[in-house]
């Protein structure tokens, strides 16, 4: 599941972790469709031969799952200047990340953690399924800052409604962890490691731990029963799900 990466992975020069979920069979017999949505990083460090390329995706859509201050801190990217719509849905709101370290520890990434996000309300993943849900919002491109935990979970979610299987969200999630050695070449190279990291300790932080998804998706199961039942709890409908696999699945 992981032997297609070189496909699925768009090796920018300034932006990481950027890729298509493209290809992926589901339960019903199925597979994702090519280039209608991606996955990815911050957009804000990208090159001019970056821009070019992503010229080519004609992305219609940016969905940003970063925080009000990281988009201030950080900037939005390209992709409006190249004619996207932006998006900015939290998954963590302002002074969110210090009450997750309340409920489950300052101990880094973990399936914990990522439940921690659905205790910040329902509205964020509603808005974001209905966004799914509109044909004319694809290409989408969905991002945060590293583009492997908030953007992970959204995916998760998504190859759940989808019918992909357990085994293949897990890889597309850890998929992250083979653009990591780059990404951290090019933050020592062109701005130094941040305050208190080493090479090695970057490494561990710009990727991800090897269970967190699966431990992520069984504590939905256990508390909602499945990815699914915890959207219609909060009120996706039905017909919301039918309208994303028409416009995803091929048939």
């Amino acid at each position: 599941m992981t032997d297609d990466y070189a496909k699925r992975h768009l090796s920018f020069e300034g932006c990481f972790n950027f890729r298509d979920i493209g290809g992926y069979e589901t339960s019903n017999g199925s597979s994702i469709r090519w280039g209608k949505y991606y996955r990815a990083g911050r957009q804000d460090r990208m090159t001019p031969k970056d821009i070019d390329l992503a010229k080519e995706l004609r992305i219609a859509t940016q969905i940003d799952l970063r925080r009000p201050d990281e988009i201030r801190e950080q900037g939005r990217g390209p992709f409006e200047d190249l004619g996207a719509r932006y998006e900015n849905l939290a998954v963590i709101p302002d002074g969110g990340s210090e009450r997750l370290n309340q409920l489950v520890g300052d101990v880094g990434i973990s399936g914990a953690r990522y439940l921690g996000y659905l205790d910040f309300g329902s509205e964020v993943w509603l808005r974001l399924f209905n966004i799914f849900a509109d044909e004319a919002n694809y290409p989408i491109l969905l991002h945060c800052t590293a583009g492997k935990d908030r953007t992970g979970v959204s995916t998760a979610f998504l190859l759940s409604v989808l019918g992909a299987s357990r085994p293949v969200i897990d890889a597309d999630y850890l998929m992250t962890n083979r653009d990591v050695e780059r990404q951290v070449d090019y933050v020592q190279q062109n701005f130094g490691l941040p305050k208190g990291y080493d090479r090695s300790s970057m490494l561990i932080a710009a990727g991800v731990p090897q269970t967190a998804i699966a431990d992520f998706l069984d504590g939905v199961d256990e508390r909602y029963g499945g990815p699914i039942d915890y959207l219609r709890e909060i009120g996706v409908a039905n017909n919301t799900f039918d309208r994303i696999r028409e416009i995803l699945l091929t048939d």
